[in-house]
């Protein structure tokens, strides 16, 4: 079974400024117009008899800021955004009273009217709780259940600072709430955006949130926002609109909200007949996005309840369930991954013959599980691609991995709601990730949620920054392994095991960043080492290095040389610059045969490739030809040059630009077993190119060998778990 893409349906609309991929794109998007000649933009997602409205905020941002639920909520729900006018693609009134919160709230019925629903649970936050309440209390036939988190709304006392400084006149200073003037903003609009944000998002290591966020305020104005900053509801307005409510209502607050503060979501609450209170104690104030898988769960607790859904769940007693049975998660930013993990369960099964394994899996992990006759977990259909997400933020030769992975938040959360459906069901003894990031940062945010015995594996430890990124992506990669080395000390039973796909020598000697310990003894107290794993055992191959060379179809006088680019799109660029070197480098090397693999994701019918060049597609067994071939050029991933380096092959490699693992870790890596070449991508032209390969092709390989027993090493110490 393959993974559904990344959009699950549907197709990528015009997209906001500096968007990134989603984890589910809209079904279909339009647009309402109000008697006020004011255009709202709207979109809708999945299919369900109840419908999720998610109703837009301050116009300080636009309905992305509800990316987090978007793609869990429709897998099972039809789920509603739209942006407010203000922000987003809707239109930018400056008239205060386009932002009338009865005005607001008659636009949450002409977006459900524009898409013939009659009945659904609102969501909203902050500000946007105002028209909400209008909204429940005006049409209760209409709203099925409210959702509300951390209002902004007239009920206590403001948090000291907040009503000091007046909004319209020249002030003498900006500091603190002092930016909450239009004079300031006028000024520096940008500003006010990182203060408010940094306010709002106060918990530790909330970076993404408030780049985010940033982002998207500087998609509206001063003016703009100024329109939409008119005066909220009076409390007793509040209060008669909350008094008036009957239908479910949830308020969801943060307990250290530091721009309404926690006291307003209480207040409201107990306003509102019936209405539960959940407080996210040390939380903010953008809940849905600092917190989104208790957010998440929350609602999805709080609509089963509204719905009552017949849910029939077959249970058995522990002692009569037969065999023990795993969850085996394997990253799919690369096949390296896959090889090693199909090896380790094989041994796995040798030490535990009754073993039951469901892969968590995505397209092209999938392929290579499908060839060894795996099970793929059907939910694997609702994840989100990460591999695609990754193409789509490489260049030429170009992939800031650390960058490319933190963009990619929504996704891992959308992947981790998966995970946690297929734990809360599938009754696993024991769950394996490896490099499965959702899943190890989403557990530690949230270690209630453990069922059940984890393992974690990785050949990496420590985000570093590549130059390029400068101070910044510096201060970044810190406070992302700050925040790694605080999840791990605060809940250390969490990871039941902890495996270095490596040995210490392989760490790189760097810090995780100013003040923080050196990786490799961090490393060393909170992993165990079980060597590389190859995922195969070069030495048969290279006894039957003929006869495999027979089979694969390679004449006694040719000298093979395969170009392997991984099983992303990122390596195209690498694959046509050595396609192109192969006229020169056949004049250099007699009886020359270049074998280019495109791998999953390249069609290689794109690929215009001169006679004596055989382009192939994905290639199951890439490893054994690798094996027996006279020269590999390949791209700077670990899995592929240690697969050289175990078969003692020459071989070029060409880490990508600003690829912090391919130019650190694995290059600090192959320079200790002194395996292959490397080449700078930027340097090489076709030319120099052949001329390396002509120098390599006949040179002796002089590395260290490496280890083969990785994957019984490996499944040894995952046994002890199960």
């Amino acid at each position: 079974m393959t993974s559904a893409p990344a959009s699950h349906g549907g197709t990528p609309p015009a997209s906001h400024q500096g968007e990134q991929t989603r984890a589910r794109y809209p079904d279909e998007t339009g647009f309402v117009e109000r008697p006020d000649g004011v255009r709202l933009f709207w979109e809708r997602y999945g299919s369900g008899d109840t419908t999720l409205l998610f109703v837009p905020t301050w116009s300080i941002v636009h309905s992305r800021i509800w990316k987090a639920q978007i793609a869990h909520f429709a897998r099972r729900h039809r789920v509603i955004t739209f942006d407010a006018p203000g922000n987003g693609r809707s239109d930018r009134p400056r008239d205060p009273a386009a932002y009338d919160e009865h005005v607001m709230a008659d636009d949450i019925f002409r977006v459900l009217d524009a898409n013939g629903v009659e009945r659904a649970v609102v969501a909203c936050l902050s500000r946007a709780a105002q028209c909400a309440l209008v909204a429940a209390a005006g049409r209760p036939d209409r709203v099925q259940g409210l959702v509300v988190l951390n209002p902004a709304v007239r009920l206590g006392d403001p948090l000291p600072g907040r009503t000091d400084f007046s909004f319209e006149d020249e002030l003498d200073t900006d500091e603190g709430w002092a930016k909450d003037n239009i004079h300031y903003w006028r000024r520096d609009f940008r500003g006010y955006l990182e203060f408010f944000f940094d306010q709002a998002f106060n918990e530790p290591h909330s970076s993404k949130q408030i780049e985010d966020a940033i982002g998207w305020g500087l998609e509206t104005d001063a003016e703009t926002l100024a329109g939409a900053s008119q005066e909220a509801l009076e409390r007793e307005e509040v209060l008669r609109h909350a008094a008036a409510i009957h239908c479910p209502t949830l308020v969801i607050q943060g307990g250290a909200d530091a721009i309404t503060g926690p006291h307003r979501g209480v207040l409201l609450a107990e306003a509102i007949p019936g209405a539960r209170l959940e407080m996210i104690e040390g939380g903010g104030h953008v809940s849905e996005a600092r917190d989104p898988v208790r957010v998440n769960l929350l609602i999805d607790e709080f609509i089963d309840g509204i719905v009552r859904p017949v849910r029939r769940r077959a249970w058995t007693r522990a002692l009569a369930r037969h065999g023990r049975r795993v969850l085996y998660l394997s990253s799919p930013i690369g096949l390296g991954h896959a090889q090693r993990d199909v090896a380790i369960a094989a041994e796995l099964r040798a030490i535990h013959p009754d073993l039951e394994i469901d892969w968590l899996a995505q397209h092209p992990v999938t392929a290579v599980l499908e060839a060894h006759g795996e099970r793929v977990h059907p939910l694997s259909a609702a994840l989100a691609s990460e591999s695609a997400h990754i193409t789509s933020e490489s260049s030429e030769h170009d992939l800031n991995a650390f960058q490319a992975i933190r963009r990619m938040d929504e996704i891992l959360v959308a992947n981790f709601m998966v995970f946690q459906e297929a734990v809360d069901a599938g009754g696993y003894d024991l769950v394996i990730g490896d490099e499965a990031w959702d899943l190890d940062h989403h557990l530690h945010e949230n270690p209630e949620l453990k069922r059940t015995a984890f393992a974690w594996m990785t050949d990496f430890v420590g985000w570093l920054p590549m130059p390029a990124g400068g101070e910044r992506e510096a201060w970044l990669t810190a406070d992302y392994n700050a925040e790694m080395i605080e999840h791990v000390e605060r809940f250390p039973r969490l990871r039941d095991g902890a495996i270095f796909v490596g040995s210490p020598d392989d760490i790189v000697p760097d810090s995780f960043g100013p003040g923080l310990p050196a990786i490799r003894d961090w490393t060393e107290r909170h992993f165990e080492f079980s060597g590389y794993v190859t995922g195969f055992d070069p030495a048969p191959l290279l006894e039957r290095r003929e006869e495999l060379r027979r089979e694969f179809g390679y004449h006694e006088d040719e000298r093979i040389v395969i170009v392997t680019v991984g099983g992303s799109g990122v390596g195209e660029a690498l694959l046509r610059r050595v396609i192109a070197a192969y006229p020169e480098a056949r004049r250099r090397i007699p009886g020359l045969r270049m074998v280019a693999v495109a791998g999953p994701r390249i069609d290689p019918r794109s690929l215009a490739a001169p006679e004596g060049v055989d382009v192939r597609g994905f290639v199951p067994d890439l490893y054994a030809r690798l094996a027996v071939s006279d020269l590999a050029v390949v791209q700077g991933g670990l899995t592929t040059t240690m697969e050289l380096a175990a078969a003692r092959r020459p071989f070029l490699y060409f880490p990508l630009r600003n690829h912090f693992e391919q130019n650190r870790h694995v290059r600090h890596r192959l320079d200790r077993y002194g395996a292959g070449r490397a080449m700078d991508y930027d340097a090489s032209t076709p030319g120099s190119i052949a001329a390396a390969m002509a120098d390599e092709i006949d040179r002796p390989v002089t590395s260290r060998p490496v280890e083969i027993d990785g994957a019984r090493r490996a499944a040894e110490l995952i046994a002890r778990l199960i």
